[in-house]
Parts: C-alpha cells; sequence; structure tokens
C-alpha cells in the first residue's frame, strides 16, 4: 500500500496517476478477499505460556505461530527452523 501512495505521490499530474490508483484499487480488492485471522484471548495466553515454557523465536513468528496452533490449524512456511521450536505446531514448506 505504501508503494502505491508513494508511486501517486511521485507524479505531479494527475493523469499520469491513473496507472498508480488503478493498481492500488486492485490491491485493496485482493486484501478484500482475504480472511483475516484475529489476535485473541486464546492466541494470547498461548503466547505467554510457550514464553513461559523457553520458546524462543521472534515476537511476530510466535504470534502467527499462537493463532496458528488456537485454531488448529496449518502454517505455510519456508521458516522451518524457527517455527518447528513451538511445540505442538502444524506447518508445511510447500516450496521444498
Amino acid at each position: 500500500m505504501r508503494g502505491w501512495l508513494a508511486e501517486i505521490g511521485r507524479h505531479h499530474n494527475v493523469h499520469q496517476q491513473i496507472s498508480a490508483y488503478a493498481k492500488l484499487q486492485r490491491q485493496v480488492e485482493i486484501f478484500a478477499e482475504w480472511l483475516i485471522v484475529p489476535w485473541d484471548r486464546d492466541s494470547a495466553d498461548l503466547f505467554v505460556s510457550l514464553r513461559a515454557q523457553g520458546v524462543r523465536i521472534g515476537t511476530l513468528d510466535l504470534k502467527i505461530a499462537c493463532m496458528v496452533r488456537t485454531r488448529d490449524a496449518i502454517l505455510l512456511t519456508r521458516n522451518t527452523l524457527d517455527f518447528a521450536k513451538v511445540p505442538g505446531l502444524k506447518f508445511e514448506n510447500w516450496l521444498e
């Protein structure tokens, strides 16, 4: 989003902005199709528990893992090294 907004801002001629606005619109349409999994109490509780157990991966990665695990879902990732440290997390690397 920032990239398309920056592209729009680089063009002072409004006619030159048309293409960038179209790309921004398409990006918003793609985002609208996504299912956004919420960060909720169950995920936060699991995060606290896993940190207390000594699970040491990046904070955002651990939050993602918690959101996936509390929904009994499968995480698609290339980062199998870090996510393997999360007990009970199901993940797959489709790029291998």
